[in-house]
């Protein structure tokens, strides 16, 4: 039987531009193309497995000349694939785009116009390097720092009582390697099964019967019945990612299930019990989705029975270290070459930046490094050519502005005022509704340079993405 090509997904609004690129991989690869960021996400849902590659442009519609839809998409794609290979190929090449685009979990960017040979070359040497890395000690535990301790302090409590734990953390912090590893593998459920699913990589219609399953001719399509998530975890762990993206409607019946343990398959009356433990996960505040309607509270208290904050990269010190060599070690051994080293001068900066991108981010740098560096000594140059930029540890605000006494009596006059003739309002509405003035006002006099208007407010550019990419999905 002839094994199966790894699977590459093509995203370029540029019809000639896939399809010729499609031709060029399609002995080595399977391709499918996408000419936009929804297009491609509602094509990837319908398929059993995710690609294991993906080429994608930065800019897409609606705004093609600007990299956002490109840098959203490349959000989306570890949302439903954390273990995707993302490479970019762009005519938008600046350095500040290409270090972006690495900081959110590309592992490397290309300009356009580029050989095919040498894209050829490089999905080769991408795909070498595993995505998940088996029999190896917890790499996103890996740590001596106060944070690090915590977390597995309080894991250690958690490990095998039956209650519910939510896992929350910014992207790229290794949640989900907290729940497989911690929550499981080392619980006396480890030998029960793991089911994992990622509520952002499933359309809405599709969610209630892959979790509950469904009866014969429930829906067209239905040709038969098929047990869900549920049902198929047993007595095991069910892992759901990206629980704030549960749509309401189906929030109480999860509620449900948490509640007694009691649920039913799409299209029929019987009721069924599920004894699987629930672990959930989130990059969001779901106290403030709670407080904004957009969560059931009651399901929130349910689901944060126990509690644990995976801390990010910037909150772990010397851990940085710890994790270079870890990885260094690993990827070194995977493709049998002899390891990189930094200079002293590399090693400070390596220690100075603040991964806003977290493990995710630091491992892609470690593989880059690899293929690039290999028995080499890096250049603290060398190193911080893969650095963000926008990154504040590298890039602090010049000119801070702070709040002065004046400032705040000003601001509780007009607040005064506001309560007076609103009688009630919306704090947290109102609120966003101010956040989101400044942050349109900032890129406005920035002419849409999105590094620039980060600077302006003082935020990192990745958080200011994360901020424009929540309200468009609402």
């Amino acid at each position: 039987m002839t094994a199966a090509k790894p699977l590459l997904l093509i995203v370029d609004d540029d019809p000639l531009i896939s399809e010729s690129l499609g031709f060029a991989f399609a002995q080595a690869l399977d391709v499918i193309t996408s000419h936009s960021r929804p297009h491609a996400l509602a094509m990837l849902r319908q398929l059993r497995q995710a690609p294991q590659i993906a080429l994608i442009d930065l800019g897409l519609p609606p705004f093609p000349h600007r990299p956002d839809e490109g840098f959203a998409l490349i959000g989306d794609l570890l949302a439903l694939s954390p273990e995707m290979k993302i490479i970019v190929l762009s005519g938008q090449n600046d350095e500040e785009n290409a270090r972006h685009a690495r900081t959110l979990g590309a592992v490397d960017f290309v300009g356009k116009p580029c050989d095919p040979g040498r894209l050829s070359a490089l999905f080769q040497q991408t795909l070498s390097f595993p995505g998940k890395i088996e029999n190896q000690p917890l790499a996103g535990l890996i740590g001596e720092s106060l944070p690090a301790q915590r977390l597995r302090l309080q894991l250690g409590q958690f490990a095998n009582l039956a209650f519910p734990v939510l896992i929350e953390g910014e992207s790229g912090s290794g949640k989900d390697i907290v729940a497989s590893h911690y929550l499981h593998q080392l619980t006396n459920r480890r030998d029960k099964p793991f089911l994992a699913l990622n509520c952002a990589a499933i359309s809405p219609t599709l969610l209630e019967p892959t979790l509950f399953g469904y009866a014969k001719g429930a829906f067209t399509g239905a040709s038969t019945a098929k047990a869900g998530y549920f049902e198929d975890a047993d007595s095991g762990t069910l892992f759901l990612d990206e629980i704030g993206e549960l749509p309401l409607d189906l929030q109480p019946k999860l509620l449900r299930v948490l509640e007694n343990g009691e649920y039913q398959r799409v299209g029929e009356t019987q009721t069924r019990i599920s004894k699987a433990r629930i672990i959930t996960a989130t990059n969001r505040d779901l106290r403030q989705e709670t407080r904004a309607g957009r969560f059931r509270a009651d399901l929130f208290h349910r689901l944060s029975v126990f509690t644990v904050a995976v801390p990010p990269l910037r909150e772990m010190g010397n851990d940085r270290l710890l994790l270079l060599d870890h990885f260094r070690k690993i990827y070194a051994s995977q493709v049998q070459l002899p390891p990189f080293t930094l200079s002293p001068d590399a090693e400070a900066l390596w220690l100075d930046y603040a991964f806003p991108g977290n493990v995710r981010e630091l491992r892609n740098i470690v593989i880059r490094l690899t293929a690039r560096h290999a028995g080499e000594m890096v250049s603290s140059e060398l190193l911080l050519a893969e650095f963000d930029a926008a990154d504040p540890a590298e890039n602090p605000p010049t000119e801070a502005i702070g709040l002065v006494a004046d400032d705040l009596e000003q601001t509780k006059q007009s607040a005064r005022k506001h309560l007076q003739n609103a009688g009630r309002l919306k704090l947290d509405a109102t609120l966003e509704l101010w956040e989101r003035g400044y942050i349109e006002a900032a890129i406005e006099l920035s002419a849409g340079n999105m590094s620039q208007a980060a600077r302006r407010l003082g935020i990192n550019r990745t958080t200011l993405y994360n901020r424009l990419e929540g309200w468009s999905r609402r």
